[in-house]
């Protein structure tokens, strides 16, 4: 899809090459992200190559977070596995606050980082190799810009998240620097530059209120965004122009929207043996067109049981066909246990499965985006991870907000409030709040969504022709991009 690209190479294949270290955080929306990210970059330029530093993942140390079939065929593109750490965080920290966790566990790697990029260095000593042009950091590794500074790279920001995340995090150290406290929920409305109506503190990722190292740990983050060369966002102008046009105050470090970027074959899972996919596609294709509702909450989003039993509910009263990626709490109680169907019983109300019969389907993983690609899918109840919001909006599938952690909340508050592309389920929703959300309003939501003729399926499939434009040649992201390899690599 990204058609630009040969007009740069055959324009700079003469001029000097140059290499990037990347340095994701080790979680899967990050780290695909990333490497999708980096593929663009070398194949839009031929002078680039890129090597990626790879943590352990920070939820199973033991999980191979890159999937290598996204880095097969890839020439210029190179993996360094760092070695673990001899004291990790312990885990109940993240418990308390996962950004304190990541925090601590990101500055235990600088010494590895470190040594690794000064191994790279040495290593292109003669005049006819490849120099480091910089770093391209994940916003929770930008504690490694010290690094760079100390080995006289450049570091630039890779977000992950949308633009109105990134004018949060701007805003976030002035209001510091004032007030130095957590967020209250009782505080008033935030006035914030890359939203048109006041945030709501609840809608706020939780960590800004969190007194156990959370909010500290944020603040530490967001004190290095103005730090970054240049800030790359995997959005697009056409998707939240009024965000992007607030950073043009003089003050922030130049922003280039690159997005949407996005795993378009699937290939992260490709290899996975968790789901029949065969299965789940079979059922899909005998199903009418944009009949079926799809629900998926992420690679941790999981319900307990009570939870469980008011979807189902809504869903049987819904009427709708459905495909529902389900995932309960592990035995030890952390997120993200996979359910294979063999205790769905159990848990679901009584009848429930024979009751369903062949109008829906229950999975404990799907491959997602390739459910919202196929002509079955109407509508998809969603945690509003941003890979997931852009997932949806190329696929012209409308949206049903359910945020659980992290900044899913106030994406869907931008879905709903700012740019009228999502159905309002929940927004404020805390996966630590321990609040059920009732089959009445599951329902309810499920009806909204799936609606045919709704101006939210309207406006989806609008953005969703803007977004496949913005990456083709002559696009906004495609623009952006160029103007970011010129910063990178100035014309001499």
């Amino acid at each position: 899809m990204w058609v630009g690209r040969r007009k740069i190479k055959e324009q700079t294949t003469e001029m000097k090459k140059a290499e990037l270290v990347f340095v994701p955080t080790p979680a899967a929306g990050h780290c695909i992200s990333a490497i999708e990210f980096a593929k663009r970059l070398i194949h839009t330029d031929d002078r680039f190559s890129v090597t990626i530093l790879q943590m352990p993942s920070l939820l199973n140390p033991h999980s191979d977070i890159y999937n290598k079939s996204l880095l097969a065929s890839e020439t210029r593109l190179h993996l360094i596995d760092l070695p673990p750490i001899d004291h990790p965080p312990p885990h109940d920290l993240f418990l308390k606050s996962a950004e304190h966790y990541i925090l601590l566990f990101i500055e235990s790697y600088i010494p590895h980082v470190k040594d690794a990029i000064t191994h790279l260095m040495s290593s292109r000593s003669s005049p006819d190799s490849v120099p480091l042009a910089g770093f391209v950091l994940d916003f929770f590794c930008l504690p490694m810009i010290d690094v760079a500074n100390q080995l006289g790279l450049p570091s630039y920001l890779y977000l992950t998240s949308g633009a109105g995340f990134l004018g949060l995090m701007l805003s976030l150290p002035t209001r510091h620097s004032q007030i130095g406290t957590e967020f209250e929920d009782s505080d008033p409305d935030l006035e914030l530059p890359s939203f048109v109506n006041p945030v709501p503190i609840r809608v706020l990722p939780e960590a800004v209120s969190n007194k156990h190292g959370g909010y500290a740990a944020f603040i530490k983050f967001a004190q290095r965004f103005k730090e970054a060369k240049a800030i790359i966002v995997n959005t697009f102008s056409e998707l939240e122009p009024y965000a992007i046009e607030s950073f043009a105050d003089g003050q922030t470090p130049p922003v280039y929207t690159v997005g949407p970027v996005l795993d378009l074959g699937g290939q992260a899972h490709s290899g996975s043996d968790r789901v029949d996919r065969s299965k789940i596609m079979g059922w899909l294709d005998a199903q009418p067109e944009s009949s079926v509702v799809f629900l998926c909450f992420g690679s941790i989003g999981a319900f307990d049981a009570a939870q469980v039993r008011e979807i189902a509910l809504g869903l049987e009263r819904s009427g709708h066909r459905f495909l529902w990626a389900l995932r309960l709490p592990g035995p030890d109680g952390k997120l993200g246990g996979s359910s294979d169907g063999t205790e769905l019983s159990e848990i679901l109300p009584e009848g429930f499965l024979d009751r369903i019969g062949e109008r829906g389907m229950i999975c404990g993983w799907a491959p997602q985006m390739e459910v919202l690609a196929h002509k079955a899918i109407g509508g998809f109840v969603s945690h509003c991870g941003w890979n997931s919001i852009l997932e949806s909006i190329w696929n012209s599938v409308p949206m049903a907000t359910w945020p659980m952690y992290a900044e899913q909340q106030l994406n869907a508050f931008g879905l709903v409030k700012e740019l009228g592309l999502a159905v309002e389920l929940r927004l404020d929703y805390r996966q630590s709040g321990g609040e059920v959300v009732v089959a009445e309003e599951i329902d309810g939501a499920i009806r909204c969504v799936m609606e045919h003729d709704s101006m939210v399926r309207k406006k989806v499939k609008e953005m969703g022709e803007m977004s496949r434009r913005a990456v083709m040649e002559g696009g906004s992201s495609s623009n952006s991009l160029g103007r970011l390899i010129a910063d990178i690599i100035p014309i001499d």
